[in-house]
């Protein structure tokens, strides 16, 4: 299947924006300046067009488009530098398949639940170590992990008792990708729709997967993500979250949210039920 038309531009590698503010609700011709991190499939830049694209950036994409805005205008930037720059007014919204977390809820507001998704591991060929869960990965007291700055990985390692001492960071996944290959880390995580992703273009013949791979268990639940668009913690910025989700209903009914993401690995496990929400994440 090919890929979608791409509708997030991005004007050269870099679109420096101006503070946020000039859009308007639902208005035919205005613009949405759009903050998406730099982690295929979630969001990146194709490479062979320069523009903006990946799950998330294309949700972003058909959402505002359906709400009347013409323009949907795309920057790459860091995973960590993702609520900062919404908070600076870089943005008009941030997306990236971010999960909804008690703490980032305090930041900023996060719309309805977009993308559901797991976690994924790999290691060194040959898996020496017999690593087959972040539960392994923690017990093994001489090994060390790569992990993207800020990521959720961080906390689940910490909370299944690995020392932070163990845990290096990188602000790329090609970066922990690099360090997985060099031999510098035993390991690297991140969800499983990223790795997949990473793999395509890493040394195989230095790292693999690790198979099979058992889900971690956090305070007796599965480590799953729920991933959402994230606003301003402004009245502006609830009123454009709101419209945003009753949009985005539309896209989940309709089965539009699954073709979209279907272009990018995803299936439809990944599409929310509605079971968990936003507010069930902030509140947990």
């Amino acid at each position: 299947m090919k890929k979608m038309t791409v509708g997030i531009l991005l004007a050269g590698m870099l679109v420096l924006l101006a503070a946020c503010g000039s859009s308007e609700t639902g208005g035919s011709g205005d613009k949405i300046k759009v903050g998406v991190a730099n982690e295929e499939p979630y969001g990146y830049i194709d490479l062979a067009t320069d523009n903006v694209t990946g799950a998330n950036a294309e949700i972003a994409r058909a959402v505002f488009q359906s709400m009347g805005y013409e323009d949907v205008e795309g920057e790459i930037t860091d995973w960590n530098s993702l609520l900062p720059g919404l908070n600076a007014g870089n943005y008009d919204v941030v997306t990236a398949g971010m999960d909804i977390r008690p703490e980032r809820c305090e930041q900023a507001e996060f719309a309805n639940v977009e993308l559901v998704y797991g976690e994924g591991m790999a290691v060194a060929a040959g898996n020496p170590h017999n690593l087959h869960s972040y539960e392994d990965l923690a017990a093994a007291e001489d090994l060390t992990v790569s992990i993207m700055a800020a990521a959720n990985q961080i906390e689940m390692l910490k909370q299944l008792g690995m020392d932070e001492s163990r845990i290096i960071t990188a602000d790329s996944i090609a970066d922990n990708i690099a360090a997985l290959e060099s031999g510098d880390v035993d390991a690297t995580v991140m969800t499983e729709a990223t790795l997949t992703a990473a793999l395509e273009s890493a040394n195989l013949d230095a790292i693999e997967r690790a198979e099979p791979f058992t889900q971690p268990v956090i305070d007796g639940e599965p480590a799953v993500a729920y991933g959402a668009a994230v606003f301003a913690d402004t009245d502006e910025g609830r009123e454009l979250r709101d419209e945003y989700n009753e949009h985005l209903q539309q896209l989940i009914d309709s089965g539009e949210l699954l073709e979209i993401i279907s272009e990018f690995g995803f299936g439809e496990e990944n599409v929310p039920t509605g079971d968990v929400t936003t507010d069930d994440r902030c509140n947990a």
